[in-house]
């Protein structure tokens, strides 16, 4: 379907804007992105659905959703249930502003693909809880989850499957979880990787990174530029407008999210494997018993590393 056309942005004629929506029902999408998975949006030539993980965390939430605003973009956050309850002023920020949004898990562990059901069920329900007490309207979030790490098992897709949640994966990423990344360097990997990629599909951003916050500008500007159009995913349903704030007070845990992590052979977190662990998952031929065989075999030396938590799953292009 072409995009439709695009509307006017009060205060910035250059603004991209939002094309249009497309309503995604998990009956019908069950599992989305083509990094690790079949299916992904039914998006036309030359349209994008921005996506950010690991929120919210001011400043650069809010510094996201100032940009977004003034470009007229609507996006779709996938929100962790711990920050959700530190900041939920943030998270009803981002729903008013008329933004998606799904969950992220509660924690966001790194080792999500190999936990058992239990704490799959703890993490994705908790997140959800979290989310929804900052919005006080369970019809405010969308049947949406990005696994941590896109560290996916067939027992956390049965699960997600079970509860008629989508599954999200991504089309493309723009590395802007690394460490020294710089905002070109951001804009640069995404545009490359869209225009490869048929020139369309759902871009995984964080919205916790300086870095991310300088590069979003630019890359608005370039995808209009280059003739891209923006498509926000929706839930099905009508969207509920919020009740008033809760007055319960915000909740910091003991070992809040983002986080630096000291990593080592011995905490088996080093970036190396890491890196090995990510490629098992986003092998794009769903638990493809020959890619899983070849990462087995490979095998390196342990180091030791400081590594930034958020966003880290080490995918390299």
């Amino acid at each position: 379907m072409p995009a439709l056309a695009e509307p006017s942005c009060p205060g910035n004629p250059d603004a991209i804007g939002t094309s249009r929506t497309i309503t995604v029902n998990p009956a019908d999408l069950p599992r989305i992105g083509s990094m690790q998975y079949k299916n992904t949006l039914p998006l036309a030539d030359h349209e994008v659905a921005i996506t950010f993980d690991d929120g919210p965390l001011p400043p650069y939430t809010d510094r996201i959703l100032n940009i977004l605003a003034a470009n007229c973009v609507k996006v779709t956050y996938f929100l962790v249930g711990q920050m959700a309850r530190a900041y939920p002023e943030q998270v009803r920020r981002i729903y008013e502003a008329g933004h998606t949004i799904g969950t992220h898990s509660q924690h966001h562990p790194f080792r999500f693909g190999e936990m058992g059901l239990p704490r799959i069920e703890s993490e994705v329900n908790g997140g959800i809880t979290s989310v929804e007490a900052a919005l006080g309207d369970p019809r405010a979030i969308a049947p949406f989850f990005r696994i941590p790490g896109l560290a996916r098992s067939r027992q956390v897709e049965s699960y997600l499957a079970s509860q008629s949640i989508t599954v999200w994966s991504a089309d493309e990423v723009a590395d802007d979880w690394h460490r020294g990344i710089t905002p070109d360097q951001i804009v640069q990997r995404a545009m490359r990787r869209i225009e490869a990629h048929d020139h369309r599909g759902v871009l995984l951003l964080h919205d916790i990174h300086p870095a991310t916050a300088m590069a979003l500008p630019t890359l608005l500007k370039e995808l209009k530029q280059r003739g891209y159009h923006i498509v926000q995913p929706v839930a099905p349903g009508v969207r509920p407008t919020l009740p008033p704030a809760p007055t319960v007070p915000a909740v910091a845990e003991k070992e809040g999210w983002p986080r630096l992590l000291k990593t080592s052979a011995a905490a088996g977190e080093h970036p190396i494997k890491k890196r090995a662990h990510h490629r098992k998952h986003i092998a794009r031929d769903d638990h493809d018993p020959v890619v899983s065989a070849t990462i087995a075999k490979k095998k390196r030396k342990p180091q030791s590393a400081e590594v930034a938590a958020p966003g880290m799953f080490w995918f390299l292009r």
